[in-house]
């Protein structure tokens, strides 16, 4: 990566299209079910919208996020299901499916000794030896418990509300995990 990437990855633009990019698809998701009512129009606005969006990530940045490429892949199939089968129980299982993927590969990694969140993330942080373990371990159970939380949700929720749970819920999980990951970067982060 050159000086210059670098220094445009950490312009306020370059993350403000970076968030545009991760959350646009799903706020497009959720408009649309609200507007239409119809999770499998919507599901079909969730896949081009996200398509696009790892598009417009090569564009901007020249290269597409793995899980965000991971994650692609797993809506494009599970999106396929619940059209091809007209049955949303597809869509509505692949956030616990993807998460506890996603789960059993940062703890399988680390029983193992190896450090995948750090082969995902190192280039965008250095941390020491115990800040890596710390940060696996939290992101594990944030992914399991947002796997739990989104089987409680499509059980128990209608359509529309787990739609809405899916957007906001989900992410509600994800912003107290980072919160929970900040002071462990503080503590641990190397400099170059």
């Amino acid at each position: 990566m050159t000086e210059k990437s670098k220094q445009d990855n950490s312009h306020p633009t370059s993350n403000g299209r970076r968030t545009l990019l991760d959350f646009g698809p799903l706020l497009l998701f959720f408009g649309a079910n609200y507007i239409y009512q119809d999770l499998m129009f919507s599901v079909k606005i969730l896949v081009v919208a996200t398509v696009l969006s790892l598009g417009f990530s090569w564009c901007y940045e020249r290269r597409i996020p793995m899980m965000a490429a991971f994650g692609c892949g797993a809506l494009v199939f599970f999106a396929g299901l619940t059209l091809y089968f007209d049955n949303e129980l597809f869509i509505k299982v692949k956030p616990t499916v993807l998460t506890l993927t996603f789960a059993a590969a940062i703890a399988g990694g680390r029983f193992i000794g190896r450090n995948p969140l750090a082969a995902l993330m190192g280039s965008q942080l250095r941390l020491d030896y115990d800040g890596w373990r710390k940060l696996s371990w939290l992101w594990v159970a944030m992914f399991v418990c947002s796997a739990i939380a989104n089987e409680i949700a499509w059980r128990n929720l209608s359509t529309d509300a787990w739609v809405t749970f899916k957007v906001f819920g989900l992410t509600g999980i994800s912003v107290v995990f980072v919160a929970l990951t900040v002071p462990v970067i503080q503590k641990h982060q190397q400099q170059n």
